[in-house]
């Protein structure tokens, strides 16, 4: 067999194809790393504003009076809800005032007229943290151009029996 003296040896060419896996591999790193650096130059930025609105500050409390519900498996429930409202729906400390209990009403009928007698006995915390969700939403005003207004931060039962 003759070889040829021109021909690179075995090792030589195993090092020229190393040689270019590393230079793909680097090539892939820094591509990698210049996009995660766009990305956060671009859109982290712009997240962060959102991120930085401050929590509501307490304005006060709106009692509502006890209501009955007819529950869908038959029984009722007597619920009794305080409000805690925001500096802003109090006027921000002006006296304007609170917030009016008809959406809260609203929320409370048709959340636990749906629930079964079983669900308000073994599920009371869970119908409670779907309320509050509920009855904060309604009292959030959309304001164009500006950031949403929470006129309600929280509930507290005053009554809950059941029948």
């Amino acid at each position: 067999m003759s070889k040829d003296k021109n021909a690179p040896a075995e090792g030589e060419e195993t090092e020229a194809k190393g040689g270019k896996k590393k230079l793909i591999i680097i090539l892939a790193v820094v591509l990698l790393a210049a996009a995660g650096a766009a990305y956060f130059f671009l859109f982290a930025s712009s997240g962060e504003a959102e991120a930085e609105v401050p929590p509501p500050e307490h304005g006060g409390y709106t009692a509502l009076e006890p209501v009955a519900v007819n529950l869908a498996g038959g029984g009722y429930l007597k619920i009794g809800v305080t409000l805690e409202y925001t500096l802003a729906a109090a006027g921000d400390g002006h006296g304007a005032g609170g917030v009016d209990g008809a959406k809260a009403y609203d929320k409370i009928i048709s959340t636990f007229s749906q629930a079964q007698p079983a669900d308000v006995v073994g599920a009371r915390e869970a119908l409670k943290e779907a309320l509050e969700e509920k009855i904060i939403e309604a009292y959030t005003e959309e304001v164009e151009g500006e950031a949403p207004v929470q006129m309600v931060m929280g509930i507290y039962y005053t009554e809950y029996v059941t029948q």
